[in-house]
């Protein structure tokens, strides 16, 4: 209200102005033609309001790796996720078609070997293999992918509890079908499975997402935040030793197995834009009705580990509250960890029980 007064006790100064100035002897001057002013081509294109820039976040991503999936089919992005038990074990390796799996989880087992979780869903081929058994973390570790498990023999007291928690079983070894034998390793190293098969025994639906990625990736928390680094390499046992190391022209940590490049059958190296390394608890579990097994227990109020997206790293905490819950990561400063989007290596390296606590070195 202020600011209207000012301006109308202004205006009627110049009015009162004008007045006496036309009452006074000052002859008029012809001023010529009237002209109309018009703004130059530059002075208009300064006044127009810039476009908006272009939204970074694709409208439909593929759930467990936050890649763009414009014109995906949606049959495909409707299909479930199917979480498959990997052997790891150096007669097991070079394993096939496991460069393909959305995300992966690195599990240790008897004798402080290594195994995976691979789950796949963005892209499937035809078959994978070798599949083993199963243990009874493994409803846990990807139970939050709301598809089946897929797997080869285990104690039946962990298939039975597997199968009352809820959780799908597709196996060999309970009527399940899609399996076969190639002759090119020994058994038991030698079973594959068909996915198509696997997709044909499930009405599951599509996965939720798992992790919040960064739309651009170079504004990812961990990216914009972090400690920059080219080699994670982690000693979790003399039979579990995987390493990576950043390629800048690949954009991506390319994984090593006991200072060897790890290759599929095809000669592949396996690689990731993300390694979450979790620091993990392992406990001892003979419920299952034969021999004890180490059991990684990843339903907890909270842990810590560590994030590598891009050539950085950030330090984490990590919850996850029960068995189809997602992971939840945070950074130290309470924030949701940013991931790149792309594949996703899941580290579970035991802090206690196991074959020991293992090392993680980040450099």
């Amino acid at each position: 209200m202020r600011l209207q007064r000012l301006t109308t006790a202004s205006a009627l100064a110049v009015t009162a102005a004008l007045v006496l100035a036309a009452c006074g002897s000052s002859p008029e001057v012809d001023s010529g033609p009237a002209t109309t002013a018009t703004p130059s081509a530059s002075a208009a294109e300064r006044s127009a309001a810039p476009a908006a820039p272009d939204d970074p976040v694709p409208d439909t991503v593929w759930p467990l790796t936050g890649v763009d999936a414009e014109g995906a089919d949606q049959d495909a992005l409707d299909r479930p996720a199917l979480s498959i038990k990997i052997e790891n074990s150096a007669d097991a390796r070079p394993q096939s078609n496991l460069q393909y799996a959305d995300i992966v989880f690195e599990e240790q087992v008897e004798y402080g070997i290594s195994r995976l979780v691979a789950i796949y869903h963005s892209d499937t081929p035809e078959t994978v293999g070798p599949i083993r058994s199963m243990r009874p973390m493994d409803k846990n570790i990807m139970g939050s992918m709301e598809g089946p498990l897929i797997f080869s023999g285990a104690q039946r007291g962990f298939i039975n509890d597997a199968a009352r928690s809820g959780q799908q079983l597709i196996a060999q070894d309970t009527g399940g079908y899609g399996f076969f034998r190639v002759s090119t390793k020994p058994a038991p190293h030698n079973l594959h499975g068909t996915l198509e098969d696997f997709f044909s025994q499930t009405d599951a639906s599509a996965p939720p997402q798992q992790f919040t990625y960064a739309y651009p990736s170079e504004d990812s928390n961990v990216v914009a935040e972090g400690t920059t680094a080219t080699s994670i390499d982690i000693n979790a046992s003399p039979r579990m030793q995987p390493s990576w190391e950043w390629d800048s022209s690949a954009g991506a940590w390319m994984r090593s197995e006991g200072g060897s490049a790890h290759v599929t059958a095809d000669g592949t190296q396996l690689s990731a834009q993300n390694v979450v390394v979790l620091w993990v608890d392992v406990r001892s579990n003979s419920s299952g009705g034969g021999s004890s097994v180490p059991e990684t227990i990843v339903v907890t109020d909270s842990g810590t580990g560590y994030v590598a997206a891009g050539d950085s790293y950030i330090p984490i905490t990590w919850s996850k509250a029960g068995q189809f819950d997602p992971y939840v990561l945070e950074t130290e400063g309470g924030e949701t960890v940013e991931l790149i989007p792309g594949q996703t290596w899941v580290e579970l390296i035991p802090q206690s029980g196991g074959a020991g606590k293992g090392t993680v070195t980040i450099s």
